[in-house]
């Protein structure tokens, strides 16, 4: 498994990467998260995941980016933004080795801590994030709960 930068040469395979059809409401598509990524430059880190030469899913991270500037201009944090395993590839490990390269990552980059956010509903997300350690921190952002993993 790698991870590979969004070129002009594979962002196609990008925005082919589809999750199951009960999981839309839970993530948002690649093609907005690409917009995000052009618009957020200086925080966003989108990638590819592949298994050999197949692509299987798409990640983007964000890397200290402010978390309430009114509140704590110097509360930056870095963690999982978006994570979208094909629908096909699901369940074989894929989003547990993403996780751990933003973590990876972070702590590269001097970080001590990842977030992520996700949907508190039922066939949701946070089965996966609470068995990679993350725990929640008691804060919500746009309705959805944020983690925190300690690295």
């Amino acid at each position: 498994m790698r991870l590979e930068k969004i070129t002009p040469e594979n962002y196609e395979a990008a925005l082919a990467v589809t999750v199951r059809p009960d999981q839309e409401d839970l993530v948002e598509p690649v093609v907005k998260s690409l917009a995000e990524a052009y618009v957020f430059a200086e925080y966003a880190w989108p990638r590819l995941i592949h298994d050999g030469d197949k692509v299987v899913g798409f990640l983007m991270a964000f890397l200290d980016i402010p978390w309430d500037p009114a509140r704590d201009p110097g509360d930056l944090r870095s963690g999982v933004w978006r994570l979208n395993i094909a629908a096909q590839a699901q369940g074989r490990g894929y989003g547990r080795f993403a996780v751990e390269a933003v973590c990876a990552e972070i702590r590269a980059r001097g970080g001590a801590r990842a977030y992520v956010t996700w949907e508190p509903r039922p066939g949701g997300p946070e089965d996966f994030y609470r068995k990679l350690g993350f725990r929640p921190t008691g804060e919500r952002s746009g309705g959805q709960t944020v983690g925190v993993l300690d690295l």
